[in-house]
């Protein structure tokens, strides 16, 4: 509040004379011992009434000496105080008010980390899978090489490889070789047929190879290497017949002299003028002790034989125009016409010579 300056001079009430103030003396007196207005006497020792203890003043109307006060509000000049209870009030608002920025920050905040988590975890996820595609785009681009080369590289082994049926230089050049190595084959004639395929399967079978009598790398591999049988005896013509490797080895001293493809008994039984045989290729040593020279058919009709040479019984080794590289016949050891032919005139198989069935 604002005290109103007190430049001003004070107004004083204006005197009154002596018989205007006994005047008023005695309306007091007169006032205190009169009825109140209900027409009651006053308790002795009550206080008066409003109206019986107004001033002087109050009945003349004299102006009042106390300072004038201005009321709160009376001047704009300045605004008013405000309480306690407005100040909280004005604090807990601007602090809800804070408090909902912060969260708004906050939200935001995290809102905006969560998308460029999600970003990220999408251009992650994006780059692996390209990654990814470009990995199994280079496995199948080096898986269709390999393929490639692989099918290059058989290509390139089927040109090298040598089959019935080929001829030229590089057949020559077979041939000669298996000469060399003492597989029998008369002729190089650069024609690979049944005599060079005979020769093969005797090659294969020593370098214990599958017997396909195809020329491929294991087999180029085995003629390079120089592969050959060796004997078991030491001296003397002997026939050695290997019948787990059916291979017939005409040995001289111990030394191999030529290598043939052969084909002993099969091992099934069969029957023959009533009685069972077992068509076996019995082991052991034996002698030749009888020869055949020309085309002999067999007493228990089981076939003919080319200039059998017989060692065991009824077993002998003669010429077949079918030597398989398996077992296959009923106990003979078949060998090809051209090969018994050498064994009789080239080589000579007289009675007498060792054969050895191991």
């Amino acid at each position: 509040m604002r005290t109103v300056p007190g430049s001003r001079r004070r107004r004083t009430a204006p005197r009154l004379g002596v018989p205007a103030a006994l005047a008023a003396v005695l309306t007091l007196l007169v006032a205190g011992c009169a009825p109140t207005g209900d027409g009651t006497e006053p308790e002795p020792g009550a206080a008066p009434s409003v109206e019986a203890s107004a001033t002087p003043s109050d009945t003349v109307g004299s102006p009042s000496t106390e300072p004038t006060t201005a009321s709160p509000g009376a001047t704009g000049g300045e605004s008013a105080t405000t309480s306690p209870e407005d100040d909280a009030a004005r604090e807990a608002a601007e602090k809800k008010a804070a408090d909902k920025k912060a969260a708004a920050k906050k939200a935001a905040e995290e809102k905006a980390a969560e998308e460029k988590a999600e970003q990220e975890a999408a251009e992650q996820e994006a780059a692996e899978q390209e990654a990814a595609e470009q990995e199994a785009a280079e496995q199948e681009a080096a898986e269709q090489a390999a393929a490639e080369k692989a099918a290059q590289e058989a290509a390139e082994a089927r040109d090298r490889m040598l089959e019935y049926g080929d001829t030229g230089d590089r057949v020559v050049a077979l041939q000669e070789r298996l000469q060399d190595l003492g597989y029998f084959l008369q002729d190089a004639d650069g024609s690979f047929g049944p005599a060079t395929q005979q020769a093969v399967w005797a090659l294969q079978k020593a370098a214990g190879q599958y017997r396909d009598g195809v020329v491929g790398p294991k087999t180029q591999a085995a003629l390079d290497d120089g592969v050959r049988p060796s004997a078991v005896s030491s001296s003397g013509k002997v026939v050695e017949i290997d019948i787990g490797r059916q291979l017939l080895l005409a040995v001289q001293d111990g030394v191999v002299q030529r290598t043939f493809n052969a084909s002993s008994g099969n091992e099934v039984p069969y029957e023959a003028k009533g009685v069972t045989y077992p068509a076996r290729t019995t082991k052991g040593t034996f002698s030749i002790y009888k020869g055949i020279d020309g085309m002999h058919t067999s007493t228990l009709e089981l076939g003919d034989m080319y200039r059998p040479k017989y060692f065991n019984g009824g077993i002998a080794v003669h010429g077949s125009p079918s030597i398989p590289p398996y077992p296959a016949s009923h106990g003979c050891v078949r060998l090809s016409n051209s090969a018994i032919s050498w064994l009789w005139d080239s080589w000579g198989l007289p009675n007498g010579t060792t054969v050895i069935v191991r």
